[in-house]
């Protein structure tokens, strides 16, 4: 009798409150605003704003500002500090290590006990759903998952509390009875050392029957490129021949999609994207022939949206979720149950239905290039290198890329430094098509890239193998979550990866 089988209802219990997301997303998101107000009323940030007199939507945006990490850094200090009821009831133990921001080289998001039942357990509680239910034949239970994490470390020296990557703090808490099903084992999982991680994960794996893999894409293809090196074989599929799906999430999957075909060759293989951050867990592809992602209603979270066009405004309009259109970018802000309130957390979004809400992940309200006014987003970036790809027959590791403000000749335009896992025949012919893509899909670029007059043709720098890796690690972020920038309107990335590039040579 197959496991899978026989747990296999215990999920699909979940699925008829999925269909309430079509047709009641404001009444679930005001229940979730409400219960949010309520349990934190009597914090400091609860009494400063007023919340046990607020009864709409329209008095919480009134009553509470716009923040972001700087805003709310001196309270999160505090809580890290073991001080109780500040941003939301009670102490938080478990504080998420996140990428930085211009004034320090990380952010600390603080993860109560309640989201971390209600938001990202449920998060990975209702892929699993959604997966079993879009693949009946599906074996997932009948072998073991690979869970790829990072790491933490104390936290003040305070007992019981720590930080560290979140995917560290989801397998530290984890229900016991999934460490039965799941590898490697925990000590492995949280080594700080993502190269020593890698191989131990690799012997702990290599002869189990791993039938899911879940983490960051990047990272992942990393482990199963190690592993085909150890074992000398030529495809995972001969290694876990029962392997069926990888729930991937992190950064975009695009990039690596033609690396992962390559090396899992079986016609069963799924793959499935999440969109789980540091700040919790927003949405899930719920049809394997849709990209877009489902918008997580019921987790704890409140959804609020600004048009990226008022982004640079001192008073953006800030729309709550049912009042969002079809077709816009909007920046993400969100309201959680540890404690951020309407928090910009820097993602860019744009929704492709409303019955019920999903979108795409158009990029980061900080990761663009619009030095020009060509205002170039990572959704475009990876769809014109998948068009480039598809063209030339290249494939694409790592890249990002900024603007050149004035070259020697005085052009300006845009650079390119991309680390190809399979290099094109021709750079200048994909070169060439990147160009030409990025002008069909942003109009804005096509209007700048017009006869050359504003912005001259991008250039591409060719990486050695290995340079993200070797800049990651320089900086202390190899392994776990962290991420190349995609796109960046200073030079300031870039130049250091340039200079790691040269050096090499």
């Amino acid at each position: 009798m197959s496991i899978t089988r026989l747990i296999r209802p215990i999920f699909a219990k979940r699925l008829k409150y999925f269909e309430a997301y079509a047709t009641q997303a404001e009444d679930i998101q005001m229940r979730v605003l409400r219960r949010l107000l309520t349990m934190a009323r009597d914090t400091q940030w609860g009494r400063q704003h007023h919340f046990a007199e607020i009864q709409s939507y329209e008095q919480f945006a009134a009553n509470t500002p716009l923040t972001n990490y700087e805003d709310l850094k001196s309270y999160i200090d505090r809580m890290r500090h073991g001080e109780r009821d500040v941003l939301w009831p009670g102490r938080i133990q478990w504080f998420a290590k996140s990428s930085g921001t211009t004034n320090d080289k990380s952010k600390f998001i603080p993860v109560s006990k309640q989201e971390l039942k209600d938001t990202h357990y449920a998060g990975g509680f209702d892929s699993v759903a959604l997966y079993l239910h879009n693949h009946p034949d599906s074996r997932l239970f009948d072998g073991r998952a690979l869970i790829l994490g990072g790491s933490h470390a104390p936290n003040y020296n305070l007992k019981h509390s720590l930080v560290g990557d979140l995917s560290a703090i989801l397998i530290e808490n984890i229900n016991p009875l999934v460490n039965l099903i799941r590898i490697p084992k925990k000590e492995t999982a949280l080594l700080s050392d993502f190269e020593e991680k890698r191989e131990r994960i690799v012997r702990e794996a290599m002869n189990k029957d791993v039938t899911n893999l879940s983490g960051v894409p990047s990272w992942m293809l990393s482990v199963l490129d190690h592993l085909l090196e150890v074992t000398g074989k030529k495809t995972i599929d001969e290694i876990w021949p029962n392997l069926e799906v990888f729930f991937h999430g992190g950064v975009a999957f695009t990039p690596y999609r033609d690396q992962y075909h390559r090396i899992i060759t079986s016609p069963r293989m799924h793959y499935m994207e999440t969109y789980n951050a540091s700040e919790g867990f927003f949405g899930m592809q719920s049809d394997p022939t849709d990209p877009s992602l489902l918008l997580m209603l019921d987790y704890g979270i409140f959804f609020e949206f600004i048009p990226m066009s008022e982004m640079d405004k001192e008073h953006p309009t800030v729309l709550p979720l049912w009042a969002v259109q079809t077709g816009c970018n909007y920046a993400m802000v969100i309201s959680t149950s540890s404690g951020l309130w309407r928090y910009m957390i820097g993602d860019t979004v744009r929704f492709t239905s409303k019955t019920p809400y999903k979108f795409i992940i158009t990029g980061r309200t900080k990761f663009f290039i619009n030095a020009f006014g060509e205002e170039l987003i990572v959704d475009n970036a990876e769809q014109g290198l998948a068009q480039a790809c598809t063209a030339t027959g290249a494939e694409v590791k790592e890249y990002t890329a900024a603007p050149v403000f004035m070259d020697d000749e005085g052009k300006c335009h845009h650079q390119w430094l991309i680390e190809f896992s399979k290099q094109p025949a021709d750079l200048n012919a994909f070169a060439q098509r990147l160009d030409q893509a990025l002008q069909a899909i942003n109009s804005d670029y096509e209007a700048k890239r017009y006869k050359d007059i504003t912005l001259q043709r991008l250039q591409i720098v060719s990486a050695r193998q290995g340079l993200f890796n070797d800049w990651l690690k320089q900086q202390g972020k190899l392994g776990g979550q962290h991420k190349v920038p995609r796109l960046s309107n200073t030079r300031n990335y870039i130049e250091q990866l340039l200079a790691m590039n040269i050096q090499s040579e």
